[in-house]
C-alpha cells in the first residue's frame, strides 16, 4: 500500500495544514501574513489564498538562496518527488556533505511556508509555484535545465521516435508511450549513458558542454553538420520548433553529475571584517559624526526658518533650490537631499499647504530644538530606521522616465526599512570595533532575499545596503564603517561585555578578539514601541559622548570670534544675529561686520547691550576694533527714519537730506523733498531702506507714530504636520492576539466546514452553504431544541459576508434562534432570515 493511501498521508495541502499544531499554523501565518488579511473563514480558503500567484511570488521572494535553490530543484524533479531524489538534484553524485546537512532545514522552510506538502516519500511543491519555477521556453528555470524527454517528445511522430530509440542502441517498441520511457531511462542511467557518450565525436560533445548549463536551447540548420546530426540521431538533442533543439533534461542532469544547480550555495557567505578598529576610537567617531548630523539638520531648519523653497507643481524641490541647499549646507547634493529627507521624515518640515506654497518648519521643529542633543539625534535616527522615503533615487528616473526629486512623489520604497535594519544586525555580529566591506554585506544580503529586485531599478535591495552604510555613517550610528556602542542598542542588543584593558587593538591592523553578544539582533525590525525603548537606551549610551555645549567665545582682533565647540542656544542664537558665520568644523569661525552689527540693533539691541553680551561671553578681553566697530554703527544707526508715505525719510540734519538728493545713485528711488527735513519716496519704504543702506547710510525703519521698528526675521511655520507614514512591505506581521484569534477562527471554520453531515444533506458543493427552506429550517431548528443536537447551518451577515457555522439550538422565539455557537465559542443569537439553510449532522458527528 503506497504512502498516500495511509491514513497518516495528507492528501491535499488542506489536509496537511489541518493536521498541524496551532504553532506550527502560527508560525506559517507570521511568515506569511497575506493569509490573514482578512482572517480566512477556513483552512480550505486559506489554501486557496496561499496557492494564489501573488502570495506565492511574495513568499519565494522571501525564501533564502539555498531554500530556493531547494524549490527549483523540485519544480524539476517527478511530481511527487522522493527526498532521495532531490537529494541527488541538490547535492549530485558525489553528494555534496555541505548539502546533505542543510537540505532538511531548507525543506523545513518550504513546508513552513506552505510551498511544500508531503512526506520525505511524496514530496509535492505547491502547483502555484511549479508553475513559476518550472522551466519553459517563455521564462527559462534558474537551474538552466530544459524540458523531459517526454515534454519534448510530445508532438513527434511515432516512426521518429522509434529512430531515434534504436540509434541509440535501443530494441524497438510496440508503441511510442514506451519507446519514449525506455529512452527516459537509458539518460538516467548513469553506465549505459556513459558508455553512449564514449562513442561520441569530440565535436558533438562540445556542443553539448555549451548547452549544459543553459540555456538549454539552440539554433540549427535545415541541414545540420555531421557533429549536431549525431546528437539528433540519438536524441541527445530534440526538435522544439523548426530550427531549434533542446537539450533533455536527463542528458542535462547526466553531464552534470545529477546536479540541478552549477553552484549550490548552501551555507550564507559570511560576513567579514576588513578593518578593525579599538571600541572608543569607533564610539568618539559616531558620536562626533552624531553631532554634525545635528548641526547639519540645524542649519537647514534655520536657513528655511522664514520660508523655503516652493513647492513644486508636481511636488518637491527643483533642482535649482536642492543646489542652493547644497552649497548652504557646504554638502554634495546626494547628501543634501538625504538630509533634507530625513528632517521630512522626523516631522520637522513640511509644506505650508498656502496658495503659494513653499517648505517650511513645523511646529515640531521649536520643540525639538529644545530638546538635548542626544534626545534629538534619537528622534533622527529612529525616524531614518523606519522610513520607506529613500533620498537614495533622487535625481533618478522613475518607470515612467520622469526626474525623481527630493521631497517628491516616488520615493517610497517599502524594502527600505527591512534592508536597514539587516545591515545594521550584520554589522552587530562582527567583534566589537570590526567594520566590514560593503561587498561582504552585499553579497550576504543576495543570498538571503535572491529574489528581492525590480526590473525597473535592478538590485534595490543592494543600493538600498550601500546607500545604508554611507547614512549610518552620516548620522553617527557608525564610526569608522563599524557600529557603534549606542548603534548596537538602536537595534535592541545589549552593551557588549566589559572592555579588558590592555586586551584592545590600538590599530585599524590589529586583530580583535571575538566578542558574543547576549542575543543576535532580531530579525526585522522593531515593533515601535520597543523600538522607542531601544532609541531611549541608544541616547543614553550616546549622550556622555557628545561635547558640552560652552558658554563663551573667543574675541580676535581681527573683527571674528572663535567658538571652539558647541554653544549654549541662547549664546549661539545672539551670535548668529551679531555676527556671521565664518567658517565650519571642530571651531566655528564667526565675523563681526558693519551689516551684521546693523542687524543686531535693527532686532532692538542697543551698543550698550551688545557691549554688555561681549564682556559677558567672551574669555578674552573685547578688541578696540571690534567696540570702534559697535559704536560707529550704533551712532548712524537711525540717524535716517523712514516710515509710509508711498514712503519718506525725514532727518532732523537738512545737510544729510540734501547730501542724499545730490547722490546720483538715489535717482531710483524718486525722491523730492516735502519739508526742509523729510523727503518723500517713490519706493516702498523696505526698498527705501536697501536703496539707503546701498547708499552708506544707516536708516532704521518707524513706526506710524513716529517710533523705531524693532526688525526681528520672522519664523514661518507650517500648521501642525505628522510625519509621513512609512508605506508598508505588504501587511504587517499579526501581534500575538490577532494570531491566536485567527487560528481559533480558522479551526473553528474548519470544523464547521468538514463536520459529517447526514446522508441527504451535505451540499451540492465543496464549501456551499446548506441551502433548506425557511419552514424546514424552522421545523429542524426547533426538534434540535428538544434533542439537544448539534447542527450545522449557513449564515449570511448584514454585510453580506457568508459562512458555515455550528451551533446547538437553546431556544427558537420570535424570528429569532438563540444557541450556543461551536465556532465562535459563545452563545450568539442569530435572525432566523438570515440563515440559508440547516443540516443535520452524522450520529458520529462528535
Amino acid at each position: 500500500m503506497s504512502t498516500e493511501d495511509t491514513p497518516s498521508a495528507p492528501r491535499s495541502l488542506a489536509e496537511a495544514l489541518r493536521a498541524r499544531d496551532d504553532a506550527s499554523l502560527g508560525a506559517l501565518l507570521r511568515s506569511r501574513p497575506d493569509l490573514i488579511t482578512p482572517v480566512p473563514t477556513d483552512l480550505t480558503q486559506l489554501v486557496t489564498r496561499a496557492g494564489t500567484r501573488a502570495s506565492v511570488v511574495r513568499a519565494l521572494e522571501r525564501l533564502d538562496r539555498f531554500a530556493l535553490q531547494t524549490a527549483e530543484a523540485l519544480a524539476v524533479a517527478a511530481d511527487p518527488a522522493e527526498y532521495g531524489e532531490l537529494l541527488g538534484l541538490m547535492a549530485g553524485d558525489d553528494a555534496d556533505p555541505a548539502v546533505v546537512a542543510a537540505l532538511p532545514h531548507a525543506l523545513d522552510v518550504l513546508r513552513e511556508q506552505a510551498l511544500v506538502w508531503g512526506g520525505d516519500d511524496r514530496l509535492r511543491l505547491v502547483r502555484t509555484a511549479r508553475e513559476l519555477l518550472s522551466p519553459s521556453p517563455q521564462h527559462p528555470s534558474p537551474t538552466g535545465l530544459g524540458p523531459t524527454v517526454r515534454e519534448a517528445t510530445s508532438g513527434m511522430s511515432p516512426g521518429r521516435i522509434q529512430e531515434i530509440v534504436t540509434a541509440a542502441g535501443l530494441p524497438s517498441t510496440h508503441d511510442a508511450v514506451s519507446a519514449v520511457t525506455a529512452l527516459a531511462a537509458l539518460f538516467g542511467d548513469r553506465e549505459r549513458m556513459a558508455a553512449l557518450l564514449d562513442g561520441a565525436p569530440a565535436e558533438s560533445l562540445e556542443v553539448l558542454e555549451r548547452l549544459v548549463w543553459g540555456p538549454p536551447y539552440g539554433q540549427v540548420t535545415a541541414d545540420p553538420a555531421p557533429r549536431l546530426r549525431w546528437l539528433l540521431d540519438r536524441g541527445l538533442l530534440l526538435p522544439t520548433a523548426p530550427g531549434t533543439v533542446v537539450l533533455p533534461r536527463e542528458v542535462a542532469l547526466h553531464l552534470r553529475r545529477g546536479r540541478a544547480h552549477r553552484t549550490p550555495e548552501p551555507v550564507p557567505p559570511p560576513v567579514e571584517a576588513a578593518a578593525a578598529h579599538r571600541p572608543q576610537v569607533v564610539d568618539s567617531t559616531a558620536a562626533g559624526q552624531a553631532y554634525t548630523a545635528l548641526a547639519t539638520v540645524e542649519e537647514l531648519l534655520k536657513d528655511w526658518d522664514e520660508g523655503g523653497p516652493a513647492v513644486l507643481r508636481a511636488g518637491g524641490l527643483s533642482v535649482r533650490d536642492l543646489k542652493r541647499t547644497a552649497v548652504a549646507l557646504d554638502v554634495p547634493e546626494p547628501v543634501a537631499a538625504f538630509w533634507v529627507e530625513l528632517a521630512y521624515a522626523a516631522g520637522l518640515i513640511a509644506s505650508d499647504g498656502e496658495a503659494d506654497e513653499r517648505y517650511a518648519a513645523t511646529p515640531a521643529w521649536d520643540e525639538w530644538r529644545e530638546q538635548p542633543a542626544a534626545e534629538r539625534w534619537a528622534r533622527l535616527v529612529t525616524a531614518w530606521l523606519a522610513a520607506t522615503r529613500t533620498p537614495g533615487l533622487v535625481g533618478g528616473r522613475d518607470a515612467k522616465d520622469r526626474t525623481l526629486s527630493a521631497l517628491g512623489p516616488g520615493l517610497d520604497r517599502s524594502a527600505a526599512p527591512e534592508v536597514r535594519h539587516r545591515v545594521l544586525a550584520l554589522l552587530a555580529g562582527l567583534p566589537e570595533g570590526a567594520a566590514s566591506a560593503a561587498a561582504s554585506v552585499l553579497a550576504r544580503l543576495r543570498w538571503e532575499r535572491p529574489l528581492r529586485g525590480d526590473r525597473h531599478e535592478g538590485d534595490l535591495r543592494g543600493r538600498l545596503a550601500e546607500w545604508t552604510l554611507s547614512e549610518a555613517e552620516l548620522l553617527g550610528v557608525t564610526g569608522r564603517g563599524a557600529l557603534s556602542g549606542h548603534g548596537r542598542a538602536l537595534l535592541g542588543l545589549p552593551p557588549a561585555p566589559a572592555r579588558q584593558t590592555g586586551a584592545e587593538p590600538s590599530g585599524p591592523g590589529d586583530k580583535l578578539p571575538v566578542h558574543h553578544h547576549h542575543r543576535p539582533a532580531p530579525p526585522t525590525p522593531l515593533p515601535p514601541a520597543e523600538q522607542a525603548v531601544a532609541s531611549a537606551a541608544a541616547a543614553r549610551l550616546l549622550a556622555p559622548l557628545l561635547p558640552e555645549p560652552l558658554d563663551h567665545v573667543l574675541l580676535q582682533a581681527d573683527l571674528t570670534a572663535v567658538a571652539p565647540g558647541p554653544l549654549e542656544r541662547p549664546l549661539a542664537d545672539m551670535l548668529g544675529v551679531l555676527a556671521d558665520v565664518e567658517s565650519k568644523g571642530g571651531a566655528t569661525v564667526y565675523r563681526f561686520t558693519p551689516g551684521s552689527v546693523r542687524r543686531a540693533l535693527d532686532a532692538g539691541q542697543s551698543a550698550s547691550d551688545l557691549h554688555a553680551f561681549l564682556a559677558a561671553h567672551a574669555r578674552t578681553p573685547v578688541p578696540q576694533p571690534l567696540a570702534y566697530l559697535i559704536d560707529d554703527v550704533a551712532r548712524r544707526h537711525g540717524h535716517l527714519r523712514v516710515g509710509a508715505a508711498s514712503s519718506y525719510v525725514r532727518c532732523d540734519d537738512e545737510a544729510v537730506l540734501n547730501e542724499i538728493l545730490a547722490d546720483k545713485r538715489a535717482t531710483a528711488l524718486g525722491l523730492r523733498r516735502l519739508a526742509p527735513t523729510v523727503l518723500a519716496a517713490q519706493a516702498d519704504p523696505a526698498g527705501l531702506l536697501e536703496g539707503l543702506r546701498s547708499m552708506g547710510f544707516a536708516p532704521a525703519a518707524e513706526s506710524a507714530e513716529g517710533d523705531v521698528l524693532i526688525t526681528r526675521a520672522l519664523a514661518h511655520r507650517t500648521p501642525p504636520r505628522s510625519a509621513p507614514d512609512p508605506v508598508p512591505d505588504g501587511p504587517p506581521v499579526p501581534d500575538d492576539t490577532l494570531l491566536s484569534a485567527a487560528l481559533r477562527a480558522i479551526r473553528a471554520g474548519d470544523l464547521a466546514s468538514t463536520a459529517p453531515r447526514k446522508p441527504g444533506t451535505a451540499p451540492a458543493a465543496d464549501g456551499a452553504l446548506p441551502r433548506t427552506d425557511s419552514a424546514e429550517t424552522l421545523a429542524t431548528m426547533q426538534a434540535a431544541v428538544l434533542t439537544g443536537e448539534a447542527l450545522w447551518i449557513g449564515y449570511v451577515n448584514a454585510e453580506g459576508a457568508a459562512s458555515q457555522r455550528l451551533i446547538a439550538p437553546i431556544r427558537v422565539e420570535g424570528g429569532f434562534v438563540t444557541a450556543y455557537d461551536h465556532t465562535a465559542d459563545e452563545v450568539r443569537t442569530y435572525p432566523l432570515h438570515r440563515i440559508t439553510g440547516v443540516a443535520e449532522l452524522a450520529d458520529d458527528a462528535g
